[in-house]
């Protein structure tokens, strides 16, 4: 567990430089790593779907986000900090490469679950639910509140992405 302690930490300071930085990029910036950071602890939790929606909700939001600020805040071309934030930038993606590389490393090989939960939907699914489809019987029954929050999740990156590309009351 020492790789989630040193996630969040990593989460923790991505947090506090996106509330002190002095542009808007940054902080956006700066928030998409804790983002990206929590999909990281997912994984590391063994809690693969879950790492895969914040991911795509993560992605959805900091493409909307540095969309909403590119035009406020530009500080590429006003402060000249190209090379300081080329060499954060190479940081952090090695940083999550390597974290990406240790959490994909520990997971288990492709038909060997570390937990035995799935024999006991084969072997009880028919008969505790009635359905033929086991695959639904799994996503309905047995983990519809998951289910549910996922889809409100995603139902939430949407309607957010239509709120901020909407034409209707922007300014010229």
């Amino acid at each position: 567990m020492l790789e989630l302690q040193i996630l969040l930490i990593f989460m923790i300071i991505g947090a506090l430089i996106a509330v002190k930085a002095k542009d808007l990029l940054s902080s956006v910036i700066a928030l998409g790593t804790v983002g990206l950071g929590l999909s990281l602890a997912f994984l590391i939790l063994k809690a693969p779907d879950l790492a895969i929606a914040q991911l795509v909700v993560e992605i959805l939001c900091v493409i909307i986000l540095i969309r909403a600020t590119i035009k406020k805040d530009l500080p590429f071309s006003t402060s000249g900090r190209w090379f300081f934030n080329t060499i954060v930038t190479f940081v952090f993606l090695i940083v999550f490469l390597s974290f990406a590389y240790f959490c994909i490393k520990d997971l288990p090989q492709f038909g060997k679950p570390i937990m035995k939960v799935s024999q006991f939907f084969l072997n009880q699914g028919l008969r505790q639910t009635g359905a033929t489809n086991l695959v639904s019987s799994v996503v309905l029954d047995y983990r519809a509140y998951d289910t549910l929050g996922e889809a409100t999740i995603l139902f939430t990156a949407v309607v957010a992405v239509l709120a901020v590309m909407r034409r209707a009351g922007r300014k010229k």
